[in-house]
């Protein structure tokens, strides 16, 4: 069965398989845009789609623009299951409002989706949106699964399509700088690189029940691949974060930024193992699933790199916007989202989002010494040109799904590790992990008609 035949009875089902491609064949914007401006559906309208889509402001006079600021761009449609949401956006944006993405993935004249779903969607969305011929820029996480990102990159080259993952800081110039720094030589050998994600975004919360689904919400569209349960707000307005069907927590929904500029930085893959160990400590009678404290630890050829978390410690501060956006660092011991790098020649504190990075040496009479350094900047409108000059180009953008999918697979290792008990997963080289045990966890169950086949 086909996408066609998906978008007649809500199934999908294709063939295929490719390989990375330096340059995509697929068609330009010139080919299917008469004004030469890029047909945009923005597809889930929640805080981050609403960002993506129309922008917001900073402190010192700097936008982040959205989609529909660009000059190139035409916002065709605005799609989400709550309709009141849809048509708010769709009325700011001057385009459609659609209660189904059918209508968007069948529409001719969308040449790219944006895709800010909860994470359940984003793998389903992306293989939907590629195999009717639409670029797609998704927002991280790539998946909910490791089984569902690779289909997503088999998806992307099958149909020649432009992936972009939502992780930003692949286009960020000062990161670009630490890069160059690093492969140049001068942090020396690295053996070590450890990886923080630590906030307040824990509280407890019991799932409310005998609720009646609100008029404008499509629960059953909302939930998609997840098994079917009653309406809950608890779990539409934003727990759904805590909950496994959903999610896996703050470190998938989030932390994999600094998994992901880590990986890039150190210029490292799939790991050979990967285990974790953790539980949820801070408020045990939460209905909450996953972890507040995790510890996970990957193994390299020459190099471990660790990743910690801990979601209730309210004096650990993420970057604010103020540093994101002037020539200010954070201060990096009580940084939420702060990477070490250990070199044999120095240690390189970076922040994700416009943190900036500093690089330091031995310290002399008990005070630091920086050896070089670079502020940094917020980059949104950076990641978002990429994304735009890639559709048009048909290269493969900063931060294309393949990188995404490795990241994303990461945090899944560390998931699945910890609900077996702290196993240690020995990897293949292709990110599939060897544990049979494993495989229940690799790839979840779906619920029709909202699958991902085994051939996209």
């Amino acid at each position: 069965m086909k996408r066609r035949e998906f978008v007649q009875s809500g199934m999908a089902v294709a063939a295929g398989f490719g390989t990375g491609l330096t340059i995509l064949s697929g068609k330009s914007v010139a080919d299917t845009s008469a004004n030469n401006k890029i047909n945009i559906a923005a597809i889930g309208i929640g805080g981050r789609g609403s960002g993506l889509l129309h922008g917001f402001d900073y402190p010192n006079n700097t936008r982040m623009k959205g989609f529909q600021e660009f000059d190139d761009v035409n916002i065709v449609y605005c799609c989400d299951a709550r309709k009141d949401r849809g048509e708010r956006a769709a009325g700011k944006a001057n385009a459609k409002y659609a209660a189904d993405m059918r209508t968007v993935l069948d529409d001719k004249n969308v040449d790219a989706v944006v895709c800010a779903l909860p994470d359940h969607w984003h793998a389903l969305a992306t293989v939907l949106a590629c195999q009717a011929g639409k670029d797609v820029y998704t927002e991280k996480p790539a998946s909910q699964s490791g089984w569902e990102g690779q289909k997503m990159v088999e998806a992307a080259r099958k149909y020649k399509r432009i992936v972009q993952h939502g992780t930003q800081n692949r286009s960020a110039p000062y990161n670009f700088a630490a890069k160059n720094y690093i492969e140049e030589g001068k942090l020396g050998n690295i053996h070590l690189c450890r990886v923080f994600n630590q906030k307040r975004e824990t509280s407890p919360f019991k799932i409310q029940t005998g609720e009646q689904v609100p008029d404008g919400v499509d629960w059953d569209k909302w939930l998609g691949p997840v098994s079917q349960r009653p309406y809950s707000s608890t779990i539409l307005n934003s727990k759904w974060h805590d909950l496994w069907d959903f999610s896996s927590g703050d470190l998938l929904n989030d932390g994999v930024h600094q998994i992901d500029l880590a990986r890039w930085l150190i210029g490292k893959e799939f790991p050979k193992t990967a285990y974790a160990v953790g539980g949820r400590f801070s408020d045990p009678n939460s209905d909450a699933q996953t972890p507040d404290t995790l510890i996970a630890s990957y193994e390299y050829d020459d190099m471990t790199l660790t990743v910690e978390e801990t979601l209730y410690s309210d004096y650990i501060l993420k970057i604010d916007s103020e540093v994101r956006q002037t020539d200010t660092f954070p201060y990096w011991l009580q940084c939420a989202t702060r990477i070490e790098i250990y070199g044999t020649k120095g240690l390189m504190m970076i922040g994700r989002h416009g943190g900036g990075w500093q690089v330091f040496d031995r310290p002399k009479s008990r005070q630091p010494v920086v050896k070089a350094q670079e502020y940094g900047r917020f980059p949104d409108n950076e990641h978002k040109r990429n994304f735009l000059d890639c559709i048009r180009s048909r290269e493969l953008p900063n931060a294309d799904i393949a990188k995404g999918h490795c990241s994303t697979s990461l945090v899944h290792y560390s998931t699945i590790s910890y609900r077996l008990g702290g196993v240690k997963l020995d990897i293949n080289s292709d990110g599939t992990i060897k544990n049979p045990e494993a495989a229940k966890y690799w790839k979840r169950d779906y619920r029709a008609p909202y699958v991902i086949p085994e051939e996209v």
